[in-house]
Order: structure tokens, then sequence, then C-alpha cells
């Protein structure tokens, strides 16, 4: 009895692949959900922004260059498609499946404050209280080789100068509970070590509170 309660009070846990565009952050998520799956853990993906909903189909539609939106007003609304997904993560968490996401509040941030209109902090501040991440992998490329990898220029923010920009962002953002991997490594070892961490990761944070993402008091607006 103890036993199947113990496994009913399990978590699934939170982790998030970040990096800049065509760094392999798809096919690693990909990689890790069937590989939980085949070890006979439950575990799904999910990528941000979500262009399922109607929020999303409107950030679709900006990506893809078929409308123009202010910086401003396109940040708040990729929040807003992170948050009108909290309930089902939260869920499917609780329930202890493992969430593999594909960007996250993260690539918020980097990407409005690599356009230089707004500050960090209120990049940050309409993703508090977003469940926070077990796990981050970052996953570093320079421009220059993402710009070799097939389909890179089709979406707006895929240009070499401005994704630097966006790179400088993230690694003043990152602390020491990311996972920096070198993206320019095989597709199978890099997945060999995702793999390794993630699973260290769904043990430890099994029983843990899921948290939320950052603090009002420690922005400034």
């Amino acid at each position: 009895m103890r036993a199947e309660l113990e496994k009913m009070a399990r978590r699934g846990a939170l982790i998030v692949f970040e990096g800049c565009d065509r760094v392999g952050k798809s096919t690693q998520c990909q990689r890790l959900v069937e590989a939980l799956k085949t070890s006979g853990r439950q575990a799904e993906s999910l990528s941000f922004p979500n262009r399922d909903t109607a929020i999303g189909k409107l950030i679709n539609n900006y990506l893809n260059k078929k409308i123009e939106l202010e910086n401003h007003s396109i940040h708040l609304l990729f929040a807003a498609n992170r948050w009108e997904m909290v309930p089902q993560m939260e869920k499917l968490l609780k329930s202890g499946t493992s969430l593999i996401v594909d960007r996250y509040a993260f690539s918020g941030v980097a990407y409005t404050a690599a356009k230089k209109t707004a500050e960090v902090d209120w990049c940050k501040w309409p993703d508090i209280g977003l469940p926070t991440p077990d796990v981050v992998f970052y996953l570093s490329l320079s421009p220059e080789a993402a710009q070799q990898r097939s389909m890179y220029g089709n979406e707006r923010y895929e240009k070499a100068e401005f994704q630097a920009e966006v790179e400088r962002q993230f690694q003043a953002m990152k602390d020491e509970s990311w996972e920096t991997i070198d993206a320019s490594r095989s597709v199978d070892s890099i997945h060999r070590e995702v793999l390794e961490t993630s699973l260290r990761a769904i043990e430890e944070n099994s029983h843990k509170d899921i948290l939320p993402l950052w603090k009002r008091e420690k922005l400034t607006l």
C-alpha cells in the first residue's frame, strides 16, 4: 500500500531545451521523449510557441512574415501562449508525466531583449509564476555554424547578426543550474548526455513541489 501511495505521489519532470535557431532542439526533444517512453516512463513533448492555439496561429503568421506586430505586443503574445498551456502542463506533471519542452520563457526574454526595445526585467515580468523547469539544456552553437543547417533563414529571426545578439542575451541570463551542451557534436552523443541527465532529474524531483519561475521582488521596472 505504501509503495502504491508513493508511486501515486510522484510527479513528472519539466525538462526544457533552449538555444538559438537551428541548434537541434527539436531533434533532441523528440529523441528524449522516445527514449523515456521506451524505458517505461511517461513523457510528452511540448513546443513554444504552440502554434495550434488561437494565439499561436497569430504568432505563426508573425514568424512567417505574413503580418507585422509591435515588439512589446509580440512579446506579450508569446507569454500569453505559454500561460494558456499552464493548466495542461501542471495536470500532466502532477500525473507523473515528464514534459519535454522545446523553448520556454528564457527564449522569450532573450529574443525580445536582443531587439533592444525592452529591458530584461520587463521581458521577464509576464512570465513570473510559470512552472520552473527541473533542468534546462542549453544547446550552444555559433551563428555561423547554425547558418549552414537546412532551412535556415525561413523565419523572421533567422539572421546571423540577430542570432549572435540572442546568444549574448542567453549567456547573460543562464546560471549554474543550466546544462550547457556543445551542439556541434553528433546527435547521438548529445542524446546520450541529455538522457542521462534527464533520468537523474526525473528521480531527484519526483517528490518535490513545482516552484514558480522568477520572483517579482527581484525584478525592477
